[in-house]
């Protein structure tokens, strides 16, 4: 498999210009413009999308993460290979002298690729990156065709559900962090869900195209999802009433110790350590002090062909509203899973590497923080701007920019006005409006005494301070607020 970083130049350049060019090349689209399931951020959005981007990645560093990235496009076969039921979602490259070249679908596969290439056995790994998907947008829930991932993994061989244990417990922290009111976790295993199937009477050559069915129940009725099992799937009717009776249990371990005694299912070995495994991650979630947020749920599936045991989906319980909002439906905020298999596929002899990972759905939380902020009428601080630098009087540019290089040599965030004689007022408005909370003032008095005035935005209230002690003075309000 050729390396990525060592395509020849000609190619990178190629690709680039694909990636760069407009998504429809029969007509060239206005500034700002863009396609369908794309966005542009403005300013306000990127500082609440910082905020929470910070308040994910600061959580996967306190568990022991080392953060990675890797290339947005991957050889197309590493790609078509991995999703399956999915892979018609994936972006194609045009061929460049022989490359056949996709944008990511998502994080994983190209970490399980990024172990399999450096012969990496162990890993607890952190990525944030966009993605690609070829699928019909839904802005209202936060859903785009582009979009940013979170993801943290956990790679190697170790005692089971401890790893996953952890992952679990670094979503309830995330999610309870953001503070985006109640949730909960739905938990299933693969082998279960393989297990239900079998005893079901679902043919094993269905197995994924089934799965795939049953992981759309958060977006539609099991009706629907039945009619689409039997009518476009091919599954005889009794076998998908069968799956319907286990696709509505949930409940918590009594439901695991009940599912211990089904007739059916207890029959199945796949099953059993499913249900095994599941009995003992339980155990771990309730010193972790978050079994309560759990929730063993039989209709959770994921449609991802690569999970092969546990398997975990968070859905808000309900969206906070305030007065003339409407509820958001955003569907799961987070979501991951055990896939003990993907890397084995990349290793020329099969290695395989145990791993489990979870992916923060960034986006469908920027929705439901954006909706917020469009009620609240808070104003948003675009810039950190702690200082900014002013002159009451004209010919004072070459004063104000050896006073500003000062505060720059100090690591204080400063900004001034690019005129050469600008109104003190004009000044004044500007901090005011974008909330810069201090202003040094130097004028010919100032000078001439050997002070400069601090001002302090929100209470007008000015004092002369020494030359040479500004910056200290600067440092301890700012350390102060």
């Amino acid at each position: 498999m050729p390396q990525l970083g060592l395509l020849p130049r000609r190619t990178w350049a190629a690709l680039l210009s694909q990636l760069l060019r407009p998504p429809h090349s029969a007509c060239i689209p206005a500034v700002g413009c863009h396609s369908q399931g794309t966005r542009d951020l403005s300013p306000e959005q990127m500082v609440v999308r910082e905020k929470i981007l910070d308040m994910v990645v600061s959580c996967f560093k306190r568990h022991g993460a080392k953060g990675l990235d890797t290339p947005a496009f991957e050889l197309k076969e590493t790609l078509t290979e991995k999703y399956e039921e999915n892979s018609g979602l994936i972006y194609d490259l045009k061929d460049q002298g022989g490359e056949l070249l996709s944008l990511r679908y998502d994080l994983t596969v190209p970490f399980a690729r990024y172990l399999a290439m450096n012969k990496l056995k162990k890993m607890k790994r952190y990525q944030v990156g966009k993605v690609w998907r070829r699928e019909s947008p839904t802005i209202v829930q936060g859903r785009y065709r582009e979009f940013c991932q979170c993801d943290f993994d956990i790679a190697g061989q170790f005692d089971p559900m401890i790893p996953d244990a952890e992952c679990l417990k670094i979503i309830c922290e995330i999610l309870s962090g953001l503070q985006l009111g109640d949730f909960l976790i739905k938990v299933n295993d693969r082998r279960i869900v393989d297990g239900m199937f079998a005893v079901c009477g679902v043919p094993e050559s269905k197995f994924r195209a089934i799965c795939a069915s049953m992981d759309k129940l958060d977006k539609m009725s099991w009706r629907d999802v039945r009619h689409e099992m039997v009518a476009k799937k091919g599954l005889s009717p009794e076998v998908a009433d069968r799956i319907g009776e286990y696709a509505q249990c949930h409940g918590g371990i009594s439901l695991i110790e009940q599912m211990f005694q089904d007739p059916r299912l207890s029959q199945n070995k796949q099953a059993l350590e499913g249900l095994g495994d599941l009995k003992l991650l339980f155990e771990y979630l309730t010193l972790f002090g978050i079994a309560e947020k759990i929730c063993f749920d039989l209709s959770l599936a994921r449609g991802l062909d690569y999970y092969t045991g546990v398997i975990y989906e968070a859905v808000l319980l309900q969206t906070p509203t305030q007065i003339g909002e409407e509820p958001l439906n955003v569907g799961s905020v987070a979501a991951g899973g055990r896939y003990d298999e993907l890397v084995a596929m990349f290793d020329p002899k099969g290695h395989k590497v145990p791993c489990v990972g979870l992916s923060i759905g960034v986006e469908r939380i920027f929705s439901i923080v954006e909706q917020r902020m469009k009620t609240s009428f808070k104003k948003v601080r675009t810039t950190e701007t702690q200082v900014f630098v002013a002159t009451p009087q004209k010919n004072f540019l070459r004063e104000r920019l050896k006073l500003i290089a000062e505060l720059w040599n100090a690591g204080i965030k400063a900004e001034m006005l690019y005129k050469n004689d600008p109104k003190l007022l004009t000044q004044l408005h500007y901090c005011e409006n974008t909330g810069i909370p201090l202003v040094v003032i130097i004028g010919e008095q100032e000078q001439k005494e050997g002070v400069i005035k601090l001002r302090s935005v929100a209470s007008r209230k000015e004092v002369a301070i020494k030359r040479e002690n500004l910056v200290a003075e600067i440092q301890k309000r700012l350390s102060e607020s």
